[in-house]
């Protein structure tokens, strides 16, 4: 097979090389040269969003293209069109943020989708331009041709948003943590490496249409995952479970202030944590334990002195220090 990569040297884009690579495929990376892709990739660069910027991508044919663009869908439409009579299928990777507000706890595919999406816009918000991505694929490949993969939570090595890479450094410094409870509350999140996985085995299997790609709901809870955070670092750390009214009173950001955690009960927990992926499952989907997401996060974070990659697009998250200590009682 042969897979043309947008991107390709950070997170998603790079789980998707590395198992292309593993699984033998011929594999051509375009980016903007600011990373470093996998070892065994044809490399060509260009920036989207620069006049003439897909000018590397004039010739070539590929069996598929995956793209995990984030910005103007305008970038997408280009790209779409320039490719459309020299790639089979094209898989972008999409949100689950592209449904309409709120979405009940078990929503499916058909859920309603935000409005005021464009193909042709230029950058507005992480919703429309997602879903204005989506439009711009099915414009240029049609349904039968194009993979829309909508995500929620990804962890796993090389996450440059920084939720558990924080998690991991913080519980690695030991003492007391503040630990959001309850600690029964599932979670809902994909490994990075079961995406690829899945998407390749989507390629393979010459799907077409809209998934929801996350694991099932409950595929962990909030104690598991700290309890693992606990057990790879060798910590002596002290998990202090403190009620959700609690940190909500303070001020503290959900999912931003405390990575993975929303409230239950919550508009946005059932957002987050409530996709239906029945689908996803269905063909292929599966998830290795929270243990071996955790551990090997841990394995590669530590191979960088601690330090994880940032996107610049993406603000930073983690409880400071001093407020945590407050809520604590310290």
């Amino acid at each position: 097979m042969r897979l043309l990569m947008l991107g390709g040297t950070e997170f998603a884009g790079r789980a998707v090389v590395e198992a292309a690579l593993a699984d033998g495929w011929e594999v051509t990376v375009f980016h903007r040269g600011r990373h470093a892709p996998p070892a065994g990739v044809r490399s060509l660069h260009g920036d989207r969003t620069a006049p003439d910027g897909l000018a590397a991508l004039a010739d070539g044919e590929w069996d598929v293209v995956v793209d995990t663009w984030s910005a103007a869908p305008r970038a997408v439409r280009e790209t779409a069109r320039l490719l459309a009579g020299r790639v089979s299928r094209y898989v972008y990777v999409s949100s689950c943020s592209v449904y309409a507000w709120p979405p009940a706890a078990g929503y499916t595919e058909d859920a309603p989708l935000v409005e005021g999406a464009s193909a042709d816009a230029e950058q507005t918000d992480y919703a429309r331009d997602k879903r204005g991505a989506e439009l711009a694929v099915l414009d240029a490949f049609g349904a039968e041709r194009s993979v829309l993969v909508r995500c929620g939570l990804i962890l796993g090595p090389y996450e440059n948003i920084g939720r558990l890479p924080w998690w991991l450094n913080r519980i690695a410094r030991g003492g007391p943590v503040l630990a959001p409870g309850p600690r029964e509350l599932p979670l809902q999140y994909v490994d990075v490496r079961d995406l690829a996985a899945w998407i390749l085995g989507a390629v393979r299997r010459e799907l077409g249409g809209a998934y929801n790609v996350v694991g099932p709901r409950g595929l962990t809870t909030t104690g598991e995952l700290l309890d693992a955070c606990v057990r790879v670092t060798g910590a002596r750390a002290e998990l202090r479970w403190t009620e959700p009214e609690v940190i909500l009173g303070a001020g503290v950001e959900p999912w931003t202030q405390v990575p993975v955690w929303v409230p239950p009960g919550s508009e946005l927990h059932d957002a987050l944590h409530g996709a239906d992926v029945s689908l996803a499952l269905g063909s292929g989907l599966l998830c290795r334990a929270v243990e071996a997401t955790v551990g090997d996060t841990w394995g590669w974070l530590r191979s960088l002195g601690g330090v994880a990659p940032q996107r610049v697009d993406r603000p930073a998250v983690g409880l400071d220090p001093a407020v945590e200590a407050k809520l604590l009682g310290l």
